[in-house]
C-alpha cells in the first residue's frame, strides 16, 4: 500500500503543512480507519470472488454501469499519472536534468519493468523503490517540531475558510484513491491469495494504512516546521517544497532525501495506475490482462500500458504546474468517491456468507463511507467555488 502515498499525496501534504501549519495533522490520523475500511473491503472482494472490480460490476449491474465505473477509473488514473510524471520531471529539474530526458528514462524504465517481470518481481521492484518514502519520517523527526505548537494547532480548525476546506477535500482524495480500489482487487487475485490468506491480508492492509498516513503526517510536519511562519502561504513549485528538506538537512542531503522520497512515491504509483488502467480495460473489453502473460500472450495489455505512459509523458511535456495539478487531482479523486465507494459498498453486500457485509457492520461502514463522501464533496465544492 505504499503506492497509496504517491507524488500527488506528498505534494498535497507539503502544501497542507506550508499553508496551514499543523491544522491538518490530526485529520491525517482520522483518515487511517477510513482507508482501512475501504481497502479491506477491496481485498475481501478480490479474495472471495476471484474477480476484478470492473468484472464484478459488469456481472451484477451490467455493462453500462461497468463502463461508467471504468470511465471514472480512467479519469482518476490519467490525473494520477500526470501527477506522478510531473513530480518526476520536477525532481529531475532539481538536479539539472531536462524534463524530456527524465520522462524518456522513466517511461522506458516502467515499460521494461512490466515487460520483463512477473507480478512478484514487479511488486518487489515497486516496494524497493517505494521504501525511499520512509525518508520523510526521518526528516520530520530531525525537524524537531515544537510539540506544544503541534498540539495547539492540531485542534485549531478554520472550518469556515474555503482554502482550508479545499485542502481537506484534497487530503481525502490523496488517501482514498479510486484507482487503488481497482488495483488492490486485481493485485490480490494475481498474487493467488485464497480464503486462507484473508486474515494475513487484513493485517497487511492495516499496517499499510498506518504507514501510509505516517508518511503523509511526516511530510506535513516537515513542511510546517520549515516553511510555515503563521500566515497562510501557498507553495508553487517542487523546488519550494524541497526547501522544507534543505532547511532541515542542508542543501545536498535535503534535496537527495526529498528527491528519493518523491521519486519512490511517484515511480510506485506510476506503475500501479498504468497497470490498473490497462488491467481494468482488459476486464471490460476481454483481452488478457495479467503480468503472468508475456508480450506475445497479452499484446493488447502491454500495448495499452505503454501507450498510456507515452501519452502521459507527452501531456506533461506540454507544461503544467506540479503543485496546482497535484492538489487539483486529489480534489477530483474526492469528487469521484460517490461512484467508487457506492459500488464498493454494494458489491460487498453481494458477497456470500460469512463474508458478506451485513447487519451492524454494514450500517457502520455505510455511515463512514457516506460521511467521507459528503465531507469530500462539500469541502471540495466550497473550496473551489467560494
Amino acid at each position: 500500500m505504499l503506492a497509496d502515498t504517491d507524488a500527488g499525496s506528498v505534494v498535497t501534504a507539503a502544501q497542507s503543512g506550508a499553508q496551514w501549519g499543523y491544522k491538518l495533522l490530526l485529520f491525517q490520523f482520522v483518515l487511517i480507519p477510513i482507508l482501512y475500511v475501504v481497502q479491506e473491503l477491496t481485498v475481501r472482494l478480490g479474495i472471495v470472488t476471484g474477480e476484478g472490480h470492473a468484472a464484478l460490476i459488469k456481472r451484477h449491474y451490467g455493462r453500462g454501469w461497468a463502463a461508467l465505473s471504468v470511465a471514472t477509473l480512467l479519469l482518476a488514473c490519467l490525473g494520477a499519472l500526470l501527477t506522478e510524471l510531473s513530480g518526476l520531471a520536477g525532481i529531475g529539474t532539481l538536479f539539472g536534468i531536462p524534463n524530456a530526458l527524465t520522462l524518456a528514462l522513466v517511461v522506458a524504465g516502467l515499460v521494461a519493468i512490466a515487460v520483463t517481470g512477473s507480478y512478484k518481481s514487479v511488486e518487489r521492484i515497486a516496494l524497493a523503490i517505494g521504501a525511499f518514502e520512509l525518508a520523510f519520517i526521518a526528516v520530520a523527526v530531525v525537524a524537531h517540531p515544537s510539540l506544544g505548537e503541534v498540539a495547539r494547532d492540531s485542534v485549531r480548525i478554520p472550518i469556515a475558510d474555503p482554502k482550508y476546506l479545499l485542502l481537506v477535500s484534497a487530503n481525502i482524495g490523496a488517501v482514498i484513491m479510486p484507482w487503488m480500489v481497482f488495483y488492490q482487487q486485481s493485485a490480490v487475485i494475481e498474487k493467488g491469495l485464497t480464503l486462507a490468506d484473508l486474515r494475513a491480508a487484513r493485517i497487511d492492509t492495516a499496517v499499510g494504512s498506518v504507514v501510509t498516513q505516517l508518511i503523509m503526517a511526516a511530510v506535513l510536519v516537515a513542511a510546517a516546521a520549515a516553511l510555515w511562519s503563521g500566515p497562510a502561504r501557498s507553495l508553487d513549485t517542487v523546488q519550494e517544497i524541497a526547501g522544507a528538506m534543505t532547511a532541515v538537512l542542508g542543501t545536498f542531503v535535503g534535496r537527495l532525501c526529498f528527491g528519493l522520497g518523491v521519486a519512490g512515491a511517484a515511480m510506485v504509483a506510476a506503475i500501479v495506475v498504468t497497470l490498473t488502467a490497462a488491467r481494468t480495460l482488459g476486464e471490460l473489453i476481454g483481452y488478457r490482462h495479467e503480468l503472468r502473460n508475456d508480450v506475445t500472450e497479452a499484446p493488447w495489455f502491454y500495448t495499452v500500458y505503454a501507450v498510456i505512459l507515452v501519452a502521459g509523458a507527452a501531456i506533461v511535456l506540454s507544461g503544467a504546474n506540479v503543485v496546482t495539478l497535484s492538489v487539483g487531482v486529489q480534489v477530483m479523486n474526492a469528487m469521484l468517491l460517490p461512484i467508487v465507494l457506492g459500488f464498493l459498498f454494494l458489491l460487498a453486500r453481494k458477497l456470500p456468507e460469512p463474508y458478506r457485509l451485513s447487519g451492524a457492520k454494514a450500517w457502520a461502514v455505510g455511515i463512514v463511507m457516506l460521511a467521507t463522501v459528503v465531507l469530500g464533496l462539500y469541502s471540495g465544492i466550497a473550496g473551489l467555488f467560494s
